[in-house]
């Protein structure tokens, strides 16, 4: 953590201000993020859905679970053709997929098929609830994998209550959509289901997402206009 030292010196005494709790935090603009995240957001989810109804209207229940699964090994597929990074994240999510789809399948049930990634979420919901009661954020975790700041300022007191507060914030986003997916699951024909829930899935994240951020932009505002501490000497 850089520290500013400026020495004033007068008779009969030194001051010096001391600036302190200075960090460089370069984010960059919501806009810029929410552009950034588009591409992503059609591959992800707007393209696999409307290919699920198609499939679905056209082909019934089990070609639309394999064409969503078809497409993401496409999409994975042409990114190693153009020698494009595949995130490991990415990668995880095609075997989970894979694995649902083969599961699925063996039951012969696309209830099961749709079941199990809301078991998934709802227990996510659940440990970040936890690690936030105990103290031990699992969110922070996460933010020291995929975002490089300093130790220093991880540790910072108002940075930890930050990660406490928003680690409750996605245990209950992740919970309330486990039980509305449930919900839709139980009560709604397949293609609502999929539209409705990949709608409310996604407004959820986005809402969560803008939150956290601006939350981290006003906790971490102090911290990069660092104040004057002036002592006598």
């Amino acid at each position: 953590m850089t520290r500013t030292l400026a020495v004033i010196s007068s008779f009969p005494t030194v001051s010096r201000s001391v600036r302190v709790d200075a960090v460089a935090l370069d984010l960059p603009p919501l806009r810029t993020m929410a552009w950034r995240a588009l591409p992503r957001l059609i591959e992800g989810a707007v393209i696999p859905t409307l290919l699920f109804v198609g499939l679905l209207q056209l082909g019934g229940r089990w070609a639309a679970i394999a064409g969503a699964l078809g497409w993401s090994i496409l999409v994975v597929g042409t990114r190693l053709a153009l020698r494009r990074p595949v995130p490991t994240i990415v990668l995880l999510g095609v075997s989970a997929l894979a694995l649902r789809t083969a599961l699925a399948f063996a039951a012969h049930s696309s209830f099961v098929y749709f079941l199990q990634p809301t078991v998934g979420t709802a227990t996510i919901g659940i440990c970040l609830i936890l690690s936030a009661m105990a103290g031990r954020p699992l969110v922070l975790r996460l933010a020291r994998d995929f975002c490089p700041l300093p130790d220093d300022v991880m540790a910072h007191g108002h940075l930890r209550r930050f990660f406490l507060g928003i680690s409750v914030l996605w245990g209950v986003v992740e919970l309330l959509n486990a039980s509305l997916t449930l919900w839709l699951l139980l009560s709604q024909s397949l293609g609502t289901f999929v539209v409705v829930r990949t709608t409310m899935a996604h407004t959820l994240t986005i809402g969560a997402i803008a939150i956290s951020v601006v939350w981290f932009r006003r906790v971490t505002r102090p911290l990069t206009a660092p104040a004057l501490a002036t002592v006598s000497a």
